[in-house]
C-alpha cells in the first residue's frame, strides 16, 4: 500500500501539459539509456476553441530521465496559432495560467500565460519555467489576433 501511494505521488509530478498531444520528436544527443530530444506538443487552449499552441521543448535522456528524476532545461519554445473559428467557452482574465506542466519532481515548473491585449484585440501566450528558489528568465512569446468583430470577452 506504501509503494503504491509513493508511486503515484511520483507519478503526479510528472503529469504533461494538460490535453497534449505529442507530434514528434528529435534526438539532439546519444545516449546508451535514452538520448535528450527535442520534443513538439500542441495544447488547445482550454477557454478558447480555435486557437493551439505548439510547444517545442527539451526532454533530457539517461538514467535520470529514464526514471523521470532528471530536471529538465527551461530552453523552451511556443507558437500559438487560429486553427478554426474562435469560439469564447467563457470570459477570459487579463493574465492567466493557461497550462502548466512540472518539469521536475519539486523545483521546477513550466508555464503558458495567456494575457488579453485588449488594445489590440490580441491573446498573447507566454511560456516560461519558474522555480522554487530562482526562476529563469528564458521565455518565449507569441500572439493570436481575433476579428475586431468578436471582442475578447475579458473577465475583470
Amino acid at each position: 500500500m506504501q509503494k503504491q501511494f509513493i508511486f503515484l505521488v511520483l507519478a503526479s509530478f510528472l503529469v504533461p501539459l494538460a490535453c497534449a498531444e505529442d507530434i514528434g520528436s528529435v534526438n539532439t544527443e546519444w545516449k546508451l539509456t535514452g538520448s535528450h530530444k527535442l520534443v513538439v506538443e500542441v495544447i488547445d487552449d482550454p477557454k478558447v476553441d480555435g486557437v493551439a499552441c505548439y510547444v517545442a521543448k527539451p526532454e533530457r535522456g539517461g538514467v535520470a530521465g529514464a526514471f523521470g528524476v532528471a530536471e529538465e532545461v527551461s530552453d523552451v519554445s511556443i507558437a500559438c496559432r487560429q486553427v478554426g473559428p474562435i469560439h469564447f467557452k467563457e470570459s477570459v482574465p487579463l493574465k492567466e495560467d493557461a497550462f502548466s506542466e512540472r518539469r521536475s519532481l519539486i523545483f521546477k515548473t513550466l508555464h503558458v500565460v495567456r494575457m488579453v491585449d485588449v488594445a489590440r484585440n490580441t491573446l498573447v501566450y507566454l511560456t516560461y519555467s519558474d522555480r522554487v528558489i530562482s526562476g529563469s528568465a528564458k521565455n518565449s512569446v507569441t500572439a493570436v489576433t481575433v476579428d475586431r468583430a468578436m471582442p475578447i470577452p475579458v473577465k475583470r
